[in-house]
């Protein structure tokens, strides 16, 4: 009879179906699309994205809300051979991300393969026995029997839980990619409010706007000798802004002219744009002031690399 009842309770057509939660980790080699793919999901951007390889230097989570499931996504740096402390530092960040999470989404670059980078996330993945599923990235940009070959080469480094061909650039395949990555979640109540996408606070999105801008706005060494850190954030409701200063912190003498450009043109440029960026996500008018200082060998001091947050 007891048996029966849990039979009759298990067949009621107005049971809902019981909710999914969990974290996924996105990890790849330096410029396979993490963040890009990341700001899909989501539908939303808070990942800073350019196209020189290490712009993402810390983990960058997002919420993607489902109507029978909540993924926690976690935008981890590019997994590489590194060589100096900060690289280090960053590599080790997305490393440690590994352990504490449901599922691991491994991005892989179906147009430009990094087969050292990749080896490394192979030798860490196996160490950790949590669902593996690969996203394959940029069907966009190559044909189908590259797809193919790229299919078959990822098969045999490692049982992955499953295989999406997707396109962070155009959407292609994102809604299968969730559809696999939900299937996967252990059940559980959602971890944050149905209106949250992302836990960083806007402090931290603002520096990371205004590094994007530096990366996609100067060139050779120097995006990777720079880090920003914001030294004021004041709401002024009054006013209906939010004043923003901020310290653009470079290496060398030399860096500075270049970033600050002939008459301050090049700093003006990233303020703008950053500026924009930020009063988008925020919704709200910001007035940004920007300074540059020369911080020497910033990158390679333990001591400074904690200061600015890494």
């Amino acid at each position: 009879m007891e048996e029966e009842r849990r039979n009759m309770k298990n067949t009621k057509p107005e049971e809902k179906e019981e909710f999914k939660s969990g974290y996924v980790a996105i990890a790849g080699a330096p410029n396979a699309g993490k963040s890009t793919l990341l700001n899909k999901l989501l539908g939303f951007k808070i990942s800073i994205t350019s196209k020189k390889p290490q712009t993402t230097r810390n983990k960058i989570l997002g919420v993607v809300h489902r109507p029978s499931s909540q993924l926690v996504l976690i935008d981890t740096p590019g997994i590489h051979k590194a060589n100096n402390a900060l690289n280090i530092k960053i590599v080790d960040t997305a490393l440690s991300t590994f352990g504490d999470v449901d599922i691991i989404l491994l991005l892989g670059d179906a147009a430009n393969p990094d087969p050292k980078s990749e080896s490394i996330l192979i030798k860490n993945i196996e160490k950790i026995k949590k669902p593996v599923v690969l996203a394959l990235n940029k069907i966009d940009i190559i044909d189908k029997p590259k797809l193919a070959e790229a299919i078959i080469s990822w098969e045999q480094k490692f049982d992955f839980k499953d295989i999406v061909p997707v396109s962070a650039k155009s959407a292609e395949g994102v809604e299968e990619l969730l559809c696999v990555l939900e299937n996967l979640l252990p059940l559980g109540p959602p971890f944050f409010p149905a209106d949250m996408l992302t836990v960083l606070p806007e402090r931290f999105i603002a520096a990371e706007m205004i590094r994007e801008k530096i990366f996609r706005l100067t060139g050779q060494e120097i995006p990777y000798a720079s880090a920003v850190t914001i030294d004021s954030y004041t709401e002024k409701k009054s006013k209906g802004l939010v004043a923003i200063e901020a310290t653009i912190h470079i290496e060398r003498d030399s860096q500075k002219g270049i970033i600050i450009g002939k008459n301050g043109t090049k700093l003006k440029q990233i303020g703008m744009q950053a500026r924009e960026e930020i009063e988008q996500l925020i919704g709200t008018k910001v007035f940004l002031q920007l300074f540059v200082k020369v911080d020497k060998d910033w990158s390679k001091s333990d001591r400074t690399l904690k200061k600015f947050g890494y």
